[in-house]
């Protein structure tokens, strides 16, 4: 095999690739050159084909340590387990490249892309994702189609081709979308958070400018890939002969099938919920074994699933294309039944059970401080990251039906809490400095369960009381597609999902679109059917936002909701809420049982706690001490004594209200010769006191008893 190497200048992007050169004895492989990033792609394929009708691909993106110079933290100094993002981008990939693969392929091929060169102005999912194509398309797998990635992001009000990753940090959009020639195969999209009023994010993306967007995108694709198939066309390998399974059934049982068992398939068909699909049709399947093996017929249980399995998904897609006829009996625009309801759970900080016909999403919020931040790190940065908006999204066997082990979340399960984090994140605000966890545990699922994560999900934070500019809801829509007639189904259930065409979701507030991923089964999708798509979507948001509106009107907060007061004080004022050596600050929070957060430089305070009435305090508190004019403290005579009130009594003392109103403090080893091990037995609150002042330092005071002087 012959070294082969072409650069290609393509979409703001100057891309290297280099054949033949690493990894010969892979299926295919290729090293990818953009900048200083340098990824290693390889294609391996098992020849013997597996006995199930799927295609077994596997996809792994790696970033090593050492491509950005960087020994891994930690105790083990070696990669470990993916991280999100590697995991998230072998998924891009994976949904990227498997349109590509011929029906009937159902071979193990895995696909693997390696970081060993790191860049921080690289736009690492891009090149994965051509790096993989590349390599995918030179193997001698039968592969005759390439694919191409383009990221859409704005600079100011100008659209931009393959950002930087310093232009996409200030970009409204990020859109990535993903194409073999005209055909649009896959789409990610988000808007980005930008600062508005009062910290609000306000650029949610408008659907018809979206689709004139991706219409631009889809051209720029269509050059691309035409472009990679001359480029690459040197450096393909010849093609294995593998063996397609058959798509061709045995049509005299497929006739027989359905003249005899149209009624029960029908009713079947009927039974929403999959597990009790999926119980009807085998009861079929043997009946029809019984049926066969009675008249002497052969019986093959493999055959005769695959042929049952094929009428009922002709039976489902000609109800809908022709009769426009769902199987639950919707209309094609219906959306199926919601009910809601909010802060169920007493212990949580906010919670909302969804429910949308079979589909069920149990959503809770925690609060919680910056320290309760996910850290993480990014191969494209020196330093590490914080992500305090996390989203996290289970989903347990039993929610279909099924006898299965929980364990560690699954690609699945993080692309969905990703998919749910880009739809809610542009209506937080960005002045936030806490933490916010959202959990999604799906309960029952017939369909969108993502999308029910995102509704429930913005109630959660509303019943949270988590200041947002706007609900947020999601929708999964779908599409049947045969000789020239469609049908766009809004709102799928589980079965529409398998038999359809094409995953689309789409989730916005009432004014536009936050965040949108679409995946094409087969082929790619028309614009005009992507945007009556969205148009369809919309209608459905909104019918699912007015729902949301009317349950937010009713929400009773959480007794477990924590306090949080933010307020501004002069930045000067700081160290006085600090006090000599942290003394003052130490007294507030032991005395009003709260958190102080500060920020020195803005001159901002936060303060947290269970008891509302303490934070009001501890606010009141604070206020008096900084505020200008200030009260002016009596100058205290040292030696002197002054009648004072216990305030509270804590372990290391008891703060004093002094004549002028000021607190002190008369600390545990100051108020008798002996060590004192309980003060309640000695004092209560509201007592009046006589202490003597030994020192006064500016507004601290120290006092002792009587007792204790003697």
């Amino acid at each position: 095999m012959k070294e082969y190497s072409v650069k290609i200048n393509l979409n703001n992007l100057e891309e290297v690739y280099e054949f033949n050169s690493v990894a010969k004895q892979a299926s295919g492989a290729v090293m990818y050159r953009q900048g200083k990033a340098v990824l290693i792609a390889a294609v391996a394929i098992d020849e013997k084909a597996v006995e199930e009708d799927f295609l077994p691909l596997t996809v792994q993106y790696m970033e090593r340590a050492y491509a950005a110079a960087k020994i891994p933290g930690g105790f083990i100094k070696r990669e470990t387990k993916p991280g999100d993002f590697e995991t998230l981008t072998s998924r891009i990939i994976d949904r990227s490249l498997r349109p590509l693969f011929p029906a009937g392929f159902c071979y193990t091929v895995s696909i693997t892309v390696m970081v060993v060169s790191s860049d921080t102005q690289v736009d690492m999912q891009i090149a994965a994702l051509h790096a993989a194509n590349a390599a995918l398309y030179v193997s001698d797998i039968p592969v005759t189609k390439s694919i191409a990635a383009v990221r859409v992001g704005t600079v100011g009000d100008d659209i931009v081709l393959n950002p930087t990753l310093a232009q996409q940090a200030n970009s409204e959009l990020d859109l990535l979308v993903v194409g073999s020639g005209k055909d649009v195969l896959m789409i990610e999209m988000r808007t980005l958070a930008t600062q508005g009023e009062e910290g609000q994010c306000a650029n949610e993306f408008d659907e018809s400018a979206l689709v004139d967007v991706i219409a631009i995108t889809a051209e720029a694709i269509n050059e691309s890939s035409l472009s990679y198939t001359e480029a690459f066309a040197p450096a393909v390998r010849e093609p294995l002969t593998l063996t397609l399974i058959s798509q061709k059934l045995d049509d005299s049982l497929y006739d027989w099938i359905e003249k005899t068992y149209a009624g029960e398939v029908a009713q079947a068909i009927a039974h929403m919920a999959k597990s009790e699909r999926s119980s009807e049709l085998k009861k079929i399947r043997t009946q029809i074994i019984e049926a066969l093996a009675s008249k002497g017929s052969e019986v093959d249980k493999e055959v005769i699933s695959k042929v049952l399995e094929q009428y009922k998904k002709s039976v489902v897609r000609a109800m809908i294309l022709d009769k426009q006829m769902r199987a639950d009996g919707r209309g094609l625009d219906e959306v199926r039944p919601i009910s809601i309801q909010t802060n169920l759970l007493p212990s949580v900080h906010g919670s909302c059970l969804f429910t949308r016909g079979q589909t069920q999403a149990l959503v809770s919020v925690t609060l919680g401080d910056k320290k309760d931040a996910q850290m993480y790190e990014l191969i494209t940065e020196r330093n590490s990251l914080s992500e305090n908006f996390m989203v996290h999204y289970n989903f347990p066997g039993y929610s279909v039906g099924e006898a299965k082990f929980i364990g560690a979340p699954g690609r699945r399960e993080l692309g969905h809490g990703n998919l749910g984090k880009r739809a809610l994140e542009p209506t937080l605000n960005l002045k936030y400095d806490g933490s916010i966890r959202v959990v999604s545990e799906i309960l029952e699922s017939n369909g969108s369960s993502s999308m029910a994560t995102i509704c429930g999900g913005a109630l959660a934070l509303r019943a949270a009381e988590v200041k947002t500019s706007a609900l947020v809801a999601g929708i999964a829509m779908g599409l049947v597609s045969e000789e020239g007639k469609y049908a766009i189904l809004t709102d799928i259930m589980g079965l529409e999902d398998h038999d359809g065409d094409m995953d689309f979701k789409a989730a916005g507030t009432a004014r536009g679109i936050t965040a949108l991923q679409m995946d094409m089964k087969l082929g790619g999708i028309d614009l005009v059917v992507l945007k009556e798509s969205l148009q369809k979507a919309r209608q459905g948001l909104n019918h699912i936002l007015d729902i949301m509106e009317e349950a937010a009107k009713n929400i009773i907060s959480s007794q477990a909701l924590p306090s949080t007061e933010h307020f501004m004080v002069h930045p000067s004022k700081i160290v006085d809420i600090i006090g000599k050596a942290g003394a003052t600050i130490r007294e507030i929070i032991e005395r009003f049982e709260v958190s102080v957060d500060l920020d020195r430089d803005a001159g901002g305070v936060k303060l947290s706690g269970e008891d509302k009435h303490k934070v009001a305090e501890a606010k009141a508190h604070i206020e008096s001490i900084t505020s200008l004019p200030t009260k002016k403290q009596m100058e205290y005579k040292v030696g002197e004594s002054y009648k004072g009130k216990v305030k509270k009594i804590v372990e290391f003392g008891v703060f004093v209200e002094m004549p002028d109103g000021f607190d002190a403090l008369l600390h545990v080893s100051k108020v008798a010769k002996e060590r004192i091990n309980n003060l309640s037995e000695r004092y209560s609150e509201g007592d009046e006191i006589t202490v003597i002042v030994l020192e006064q330092n500016g507004k601290k005071v120290e006092l002792a008893t009587a007792e204790f002087i003697a």
